[in-house]
This record gives structure tokens, C-alpha cells and sequence, in this order.
């Protein structure tokens, strides 16, 4: 059994949320293959991570606590970004307006690595925290591009091979990429949306993916959540009941509110 979880807005979708609730549900894995967080936004998480000499964020490290077993966030977020906002600037290397990213952290074959954008400056505490003087740096996309086939790109490979080998194991997506995983073909997908989750079947939803990055829209690598459903009709969608940040980390409390689409998430399989 393998189940995708995806977001329908950029923010704040319910994606955790739901994903954390679901993983309580069937007693299974889950994993956040790609993640990032906000030097501004996230501080507080940021600043938890760093003092130990880490770089993960909220969402990798709930996933991995509601996971049966001692789970660490790293070892099913293999790649994390951490982003500075740029009020007033243009694009930067990654092609959004904004923001920039300061480092990545890749986990690959059990040894950790930095990227660091030499455009922006690293804040000091990730300065003394991390190995970053013999990390490589990147000023233009192109040698990103270069850096995330050497480094990226593998590791995620490598997640990818792991979650095949389980006989059952729960993806969440990021941001409003419809896979973070280009290979992965679930059983059933959950897009998630505020008071919303539509459920389809995985194997159209991945052959939907397919069509959609040889689209207009995208053209990339990376298919927008949008642009994939547009191609689909859900199999259902179930209304979601507004859950308090109490609520939200109980994730029997979550289980027991998102049941009917848990039970229509697990009837596509």
C-alpha cells in the first residue's frame, strides 16, 4: 500500500496534518522526501534544529514522530531547504520572487552535505553550526543545476528505492508539487486543500503527471498540484472539519475527525 499526499495551495494546505492523522490510521511510515523552511517564518524551528547541529524542519520532524519505530526527521527528508525572504529583490536562483534559499542539507548514503547560495549571506548560528567552509557554493543556476544532479537528485533516488522495497509507506509532497518524486507511483493520492480533500486513483493521477509536464503549463520537471487534477475527476471529495492547534497534535483527535477520508483514501487501494 502506497499512498501520495498533496497540497492543492502553496501554503498551508493541511498536508501534515492530514498525513500525520493518516499515518496514526494505518500504522505505517511516512516520509517527506523534500522539505523547506523559513529563516524568518520557521524561526523558532530553525533555531530548535541549529542548536543541535541539525537542519530539518516541523513538518519532517512530525511525520517522523507520528511514524511507528524510532524515526529521525533526516532519514526520510533527504533533502531540506532553508529560505531567506528578499523583500524588493527579483528573482533569484531558483526562479522565485521573494525569497532565496541560503543552504541545502542533503542526506545521501548516510553522510550529510551543504549547499550554500554565495549570493546571500548564512546566518551566523548556521555558520557555527555546520561544516559549511568546505561546502560548495553556488552564485547561478546553472551550477545549482549542476550540484542538485550530483547530490539532489541521488538522494532522492535512493528514498525512492527504499519506499519501493516497503511493502506499504505514506509520501506527503511539498509545497504544490504534485510529486516529490518523479518515479513514484502510489495506490491512491489525497490532495489536500483547506475544509477539502479530493481523492483519486493513483495510477491515472501518475499517468496525469506524466501528461501534464510535457504541458504548456510546466514543461519541467516539476508538475503544479493545479495542473494534474485539471486532467482527473476525483473518485470523491470529503469535506474537512477545522481542527485547533490542540487538536491538530493528537493525532487520534486528527484520525477520528478526517475518518470519512481516510475510509475513501483507503477504499481506492
Amino acid at each position: 500500500m502506497k499512498l501520495l499526499v498533496c497540497g492543492a495551495s502553496e501554503v498551508d494546505a493541511g498536508k501534515t496534518t492530514f498525513t500525520t492523522g493518516l499515518i496514526d490510521r494505518v500504522g505505517v511510515r511516512g516520509y517527506k522526501p523534500r522539505a523547506g523552511n523559513g529563516y524568518w517564518y520557521d524561526q523558532d524551528d530553525y533555531r530548535r534544529a541549529v542548536e543541535n547541529g541539525r537542519l530539518y524542519g516541523k513538518d519532517a520532524k512530525r511525520i517522523a514522530a507520528a511514524s511507528p519505530g524510532d524515526v529521525r526527521p533526516e532519514a526520510i527528508n533527504p533533502v531540506h531547504r532553508l529560505w531567506l525572504p528578499t523583500p524588493g529583490r527579483g528573482k533569484g536562483p531558483l526562479g522565485r520572487d521573494g525569497r532565496r534559499f541560503i543552504m541545502d542539507r542533503v542526506t545521501l548514503e548516510g553522510a550529510t552535505h551543504y549547499v550554500v547560495n554565495g549570493d546571500v549571506e548564512v546566518p551566523p548560528a548556521a555558520e557555527r553550526a555546520f561544516p559549511l567552509s568546505d561546502a560548495p557554493v553556488v552564485d547561478t543556476l546553472p551550477e545549482l543545476n549542476d550540484l542538485m544532479a550530483e547530490l539532489h537528485a541521488p538522494a532522492l533516488a535512493d528514498l525512492g528505492d527504499a519506499i519501493t522495497a516497503r511493502d506499504s509507506a505514506i509520501v506527503e509532497s511539498y509545497s504544490d508539487i504534485a510529486r516529490p518524486l518523479s518515479a513514484f507511483v502510489p495506490d491512491a493520492v489525497a490532495v489536500v486543500e483547506p475544509r477539502r480533500c479530493r481523492i483519486y486513483d493513483g495510477e491515472r493521477y501518475a499517468k496525469s503527471c506524466e501528461v501534464a509536464s510535457g504541458s504548456a503549463h510546466e514543461g519541467r520537471l516539476e508538475e503544479r498540484v493545479e495542473h494534474v487534477i485539471e486532467l482527473l475527476e476525483p473518485r470523491e471529495s470529503v469535506t474537512l472539519a477545522a481542527l485547533s492547534s490542540d487538536e491538530r497534535d493528537d493525532l487520534s483527535v486528527v484520525a477520528d475527525a478526517y475518518e470519512d477520508a481516510y475510509d475513501a483514501l483507503l477504499a481506492v487501494i
